[in-house]
């Protein structure tokens, strides 16, 4: 795909002026020639100079859609109501603080705006200088317009979504003459997952704010926003692996792959027998890979297992439990991926038999779940209740134990911790274990894990690891984490202010 991963500016067909304002009489010359009443067509014109190529061939699709140079705005899609909603389920939303913090304080100074749309080309966002606002409404450059090709021609935003590359857009170059007194710079965002383009980030302002470093800004911007998804969905398939590892542990050793809801592969049985994606179409229950083996779909609460369709492995695969017992929620049990409600005293005794594969007796859970004062009496009632939860041939007697593969995000928070993989561990690690829990046994594995991952953190001298877990539920309060980010974060690092911040607040407190 053209733009993915490209910083650089687009290709400058000609030199250009210098001057911004004598570069918009010429491109306003260009535009009465070509566009203006009577000039000549845009095809087979070849006398004089023309428009840049990108522009020309921009104008071609604008005018194929049907757009009038004499529009005076873009279409209004959606009203502010629907703007929340909208902008929520985005996926630029979660790297709006980043846009903001690199661009928003230059629009600010150099009297632009900062827009950023969605795929479509509506805007969702806008930010920047104050005075600039009021001009940006009469040319309909605010949230809920559509500024793509199609609505309202060559443009900054619709054009990078065009050609999937950034581009800069000065004054008559914008096919609308409504456009003309502006100079814009946009470049496409992708989705690290799929490749698809998200959106576009745009600075836009007078003529006279037009400056050539605005083009590299606003590309590197735009990757720097990518890098940070590329994070997120790391993180992503990171904690996805660990829920559903137990679907591949059933297979015991036979072929099978985890495949994330979009088609990619994050594990597999062999190693290095695998695609990097696979295309898989809803409801189908199996797929043939390009080397030509058949597998079977399986689909789990989030995403699929594939697992070789032969005689030998389309018997059920042993029942698999995933348990997400760290952090401030309820607790959560997944089921062969299904999700079973759970409370808390059920949620006690299932993390006793995860941390006990070998079983325990009557006696021994009640005195790992209560204490000395335990009974087992009212242990076998929790167990009781539990097997009608979960099945009575997952949930075994005579000793108690679990009869299925088990995952869970406490014994991977350890695992990761005694392997020295401390960024996994706190990838794994959603905040305290079963914080309402009493039970003995729990407080001190509880107080184990966070000891060991705050010390394993602290350890690194990694700035981004300290910096993940200063806002991580277990670091957000600890003063020396964030002590020791304000003494490592570069002065122009832009997570200092806010890093600082919270410091001062921990120190009032």
């Amino acid at each position: 795909m053209g733009g993915r991963g490209h910083v650089s500016s687009p290709s400058p067909d000609r030199k250009v002026s210098a001057d911004p304002l004598a570069r918009a009489r010429a491109l306003s010359k260009v535009f009465d020639e070509v566009i203006g009443a009577g000039g000549p067509s845009l095809r087979g014109r070849d006398e004089g100079p023309g428009p840049r190529p990108i522009i020309s061939e921009s104008w071609q699709r604008s005018l194929a859609a049907r757009v009038d140079p004499e529009s005076v705005a873009p279409p209004l899609v959606y009203s502010s109501d629907d703007l929340p909603t909208l902008r929520a389920d985005h996926p630029l939303n979660t790297v709006m603080p980043l846009l903001r913090s690199t661009l928003v304080s230059i629009a600010d100074e150099a009297m632009h705006v900062m827009l950023v749309t969605d795929a479509e080309g509506h805007i969702l966002w806008r930010d920047g200088a104050s005075s600039l606002l009021s001009d940006a409404d009469r040319v309909g450059l605010y949230p809920g317009t559509q500024v793509s090709e199609e609505t309202i021609g060559t443009n900054a935003m619709g054009t990078t979504l065009a050609v999937d590359a950034p581009v800069q857009i000065h004054s008559a170059e914008h096919l609308v003459r409504a456009f003309h007194a502006w100079t814009c710079v946009a470049a496409p965002v992708h989705d690290p997952d799929t490749g698809a383009i998200l959106g576009a980030v745009d600075i836009s302002g007078p003529l006279h704010t037009a400056h050539p470093a605005l083009v590299q800004l606003v590309s590197t911007t735009a990757t720097l926003a990518e890098n940070q998804l590329r994070v997120r969905v790391a993180i992503a398939d990171e904690r996805l692996r660990m829920r559903n590892m137990p679907h591949l542990a059933s297979l015991r050793g036979a072929a099978g792959a985890l495949v994330t809801p979009t088609g990619r592969i994050i594990a597999g049985e062999p190693y290095g027998r695998w695609p990097e994606r696979v295309a898989i179409t809803e409801g189908a229950d199996r797929v043939v890979l390009a080397d030509g083996r058949e597998m079977l779909v399986e689909p789990l609460a989030e995403g699929y297992l594939l697992r070789a369709a032969t005689r030998t492995t389309r018997s059920a695969p042993r029942t698999a439990l995933s348990m997400r017992f760290m952090g401030d929620g309820a607790p959560r049990l997944l089921l062969n991926g299904r999700p079973v409600p759970l409370t808390l005293r059920p949620a006690e005794v299932l993390a006793m038999l995860a941390l006990h594969p070998d079983g325990v007796s009557g006696e021994r859970l009640a005195q790992l779940l209560y204490g000395e004062d335990g009974n087992p009496t009212t242990v076998r009632g929790e167990i009781h209740r539990l097997r009608a939860l979960i099945g009575a041939d997952v949930l075994r007697t005579r000793p108690y134990r679990l009869d299925a593969t088990v995952e869970t995000d406490f014994g991977s928070v350890r695992a990761a911790l005694q392997a020295g993989r401390v960024e996994a561990a706190l990838s794994a690690c959603g905040g305290p274990l079963l914080p309402r829990s009493d039970s003995p046994e729990i407080r001190e594995l509880r107080d184990e894990l966070e000891a060991g991952l705050r010390r394993a953190v602290l350890d690194t001298y990694d700035v981004d690891l300290l910096h993940t877990f200063a806002g991580h539920p277990l670091g957000r309060d600890d003063l020396e984490v964030h002590d020791r980010l304000v003494t490592l974060l570069a002065p122009g690092d832009t997570r200092l202010t806010a890093v600082a911040m919270r410091r001062a607040r921990l120190l009032r407190d």
